[in-house]
């Protein structure tokens, strides 16, 4: 039986870490993510975990600190927002390439500039090439589920990737809602011990860790991590289904709601999709066949699964938090046409791009997305596949 509790999303994420246990945490503060650290400092100071806790000078000593911390041998956590993210840069690509299989909480912000301390999602659209695994959270409850499952997923033999828990800035992050906790020992015996194949303080088997990778080595490690992140898609659903025996909660790649008998559906990310089921639960009191599909994981992406949901669908919007600044769509819209379209699947499809900033997002404007996908269902007609939502007619 699980303990109810009402949390914050940080204190979720918190409380997971807590759980968990990891060797070392390295952490710098940045709003809005500053909270899990602060509140995990607290588990420290009070002897509730023997976590080495490192206080570093910026967010790249926390990344480099993680990557010493697994590359020794120690499990590896931390947690950052925005230009944090942005300051790890050069250390989340070295992070992946080494097979380090670290958990980071990612509380979504907006990237600067201008300065900006909101929520949108382009500072995990930024590192979406950069060999991480990408979960997102619609709520307090999936930011701790996921943050439980990370490690038996990143460290699996077959993976050995790091990886990202994301959740929306302030909306999820600073907003309290009641969840339900698996017990402590239940989270030990889940998440388990850590024992690495290769570190440095085993003295059985010296080994270098970050050399030179000249073009005769390369190549082959890129598409070894390519290899792994395909790999780490069964994993996921493997954990999911131990997760799910545990608590009941269920979770796949992506949540399907209403989408069975859908004849429009929406595609979006992390807390939108609350504002999303209730505008769609409101569609269908007035027998309009509304549907949403729910991405969770957005690395490794899920090609085929995707295509094969959305086949039957007569339009779909997809709604990207985060502009790529191309003229040809958002990250999220890319890659699910592109899905859709090496498997076959011809659905009219259009791109809203969305809440950067942290602009409210209301029902009322979800309402109107699926007007415009009736529309377009009536008239088979695509005048601009590239448009905003919640824009103000005089910044266009």
């Amino acid at each position: 039986m699980g303990i109810r509790e009402r949390l914050s999303g940080n204190e979720a994420a918190a409380t997971a870490m807590k759980q968990i246990n990891p060797d070392v945490v390295a952490a710098f503060p940045i709003t809005p993510s500053t909270e899990i650290p602060q509140y995990f400092s607290t588990f420290v100071a009070n002897g509730t975990v023997d976590t080495e806790f490192v206080a570093v000078e910026s967010e790249h000593s926390a990344m480099s600190a993680c990557i010493g911390a697994e590359s020794a041998g120690a499990r590896a956590m931390t947690a950052t927002s925005a230009n944090g993210l942005s300051l790890m840069w050069e250390m989340i690509y070295i992070a992946s390439s080494l097979r380090l299989p670290i958990v980071l909480s990612l509380v979504n912000r907006a990237v600067s500039g201008p300065l900006n301390i909101h929520n949108d999602h382009s500072d995990a659209m930024g590192v979406r090439d950069a060999g991480w695994i990408m979960l997102f959270s619609e709520n307090n409850q999936e930011a701790y589920d996921n943050t439980l499952m990370a490690h038996r997923i990143a460290e699996h033999k077959d993976v050995r990737l790091p990886l990202m828990i994301c959740q929306d800035g302030f909306i999820t992050s600073h907003s309290i809602e009641n969840i339900e906790l698996v017990e402590d020992e239940k989270v030990k015996e889940f998440v388990g011990e850590y024992h690495p194949e290769h570190y440095l303080l085993n003295d059985k088997e010296p080994i270098s860790v970050g050399p030179l990778d000249v073009q005769t080595y390369l190549f082959e490690h890129k598409a070894q991590q390519a290899e792994a992140m395909k790999n780490a898609k069964n994993v996921i659903l493997e954990v999911a289904k131990d997760f799910e025996k545990m608590t009941g909660r269920k979770y796949g790649l992506f949540e399907e709601y209403k989408l069975d008998d859908a004849e429009v559906a929406i595609v979006c990310m992390n807390s939108t999709a609350g504002t999303t089921k209730f505008v769609v639960d409101n569609l269908r009191n007035k027998g309009i066949k509304a549907g949403l599909l729910k991405l969770r994981v957005f690395r490794p992406f899920p090609v085929e699964e995707i295509s094969k949901a959305l086949s039957h669908l007569k339009a779909i919007a997809i709604l990207d938090k985060a502009d790529s600044l191309n003229a040809a769509g958002g990250a999220l819209f890319q890659d699910v046409t592109s899905a859709m379209y090496v498997n076959n699947c011809h659905v009219p499809a259009v791109n809203y791009i969305y809440g950067i900033g942290g602009r409210d997002t209301k029902a009322d404007d979800i309402e109107k997305v699926y007007e415009d996908l009736l529309e377009i269902v009536k008239d088979g007609k695509i005048d601009n596949p590239y448009r905003y939502l919640g824009l103000r007619k005089e910044a266009k």
